[in-house]
């Protein structure tokens, strides 16, 4: 049975999914088309419905329900691993509402978390993550909102972070912060769905034990990152949520806005 699956480039999603399409593990009669889009496209293409296993971000679950089912495994959650509001001055939180701000995708769990913090925020602009600083920095935008690798340079190009969301969210709601999940769609029924969820986790497990090396297939797909920012980036968002989301990770998400009135089953793989 052959399946299409879509996540990102970056260092995190290809280090979890690796083992599994290059086949590195045994997939059970499973194969993989593999789609590597940003995080966005992602979302845009969940929402139509056009691939049966994918990653997307936590903002845009709720309009997924219909026809995904959020896995247990695959995805980026926890403490400290939120995004940060970034300008190239210092300025007051009050004043952001008023500021040009550029947000890595409309249907990003970025854009919740600014929408929570600053509801009256208007001057919004959507662009590609790898965009976001030199929208700062060429002054097309007065802030911008980062994810992925650029937490780990934005201070090397002279940037500074006005919040960190992902603090804003765990100081108000007292959970973790869910970044991105892997869903799959319904019509595929519980078995395979059940089957890939326990593949991914055994494509993490592979991960791990060859870890600290990171494999070529993260390399050819880190778009020029260094190795020491390759392997920031998955120490910070691959963690134990990813290999299961548990009963501390579920609670996280139902914390989502537009989850509200909503069952276990509504949600969750069983």
């Amino acid at each position: 049975m052959k399946l299409t699956i879509g996540f990102s480039p970056c260092p995190n999603d290809t280090f979890i999914f690796d083992a599994l399409v290059n086949h590195r593990i045994d997939t059970q009669g499973l194969s993989f088309d593999v789609r590597l889009e940003d995080v966005q496209t992602l979302n845009e293409w969940a929402i139509e419905g056009r691939l049966d296993i994918t990653k997307i971000s936590y903002g845009t679950l709720p309009l997924l329900l219909e026809q995904y089912v959020l896995l247990n495994s695959g995805g980026a959650l926890g403490k400290g691993v939120g995004p940060l509001l970034i300008s190239k001055t210092q300025r007051h939180l009050a004043d952001v509402p008023d500021l040009s701000v550029a947000i890595p995708g409309e249907n990003t769990t970025a854009h919740l978390l600014f929408q929570l913090a600053f509801p009256n925020a208007r001057k919004k602009t959507f662009m590609v993550f790898h965009e976001v600083e030199a929208a700062v920095l060429s002054g097309a935008v007065d802030a911008g909102v980062i994810i992925h690798e650029n937490r780990f340079t934005y201070q090397q190009k002279g940037l500074v972070k006005l919040i960190d969301l992902g603090e804003y969210w765990e100081n108000r709601m007292h959970v973790p912060i869910p970044l991105g999940g892997i869903v799959a769609k319904r019509s595929l029924g519980i078995a395979v769905a059940r089957q890939v969820d326990q593949l991914i986790r055994e494509s993490l497990q592979s991960a791990r034990k060859a870890s600290p090396g990171i494999s070529n297939y993260v390399k050819q797909h880190a778009q020029e990152m260094s190795e020491q920012v390759m392997r920031q980036h998955i120490d910070l968002y691959v963690n134990d949520f990813s290999l299961d989301l548990g009963e501390t990770g579920r609670a996280s998400v139902n914390m989502l806005p537009g989850l509200s009135g909503k069952t276990a089953s509504d949600i969750f793989l069983s």
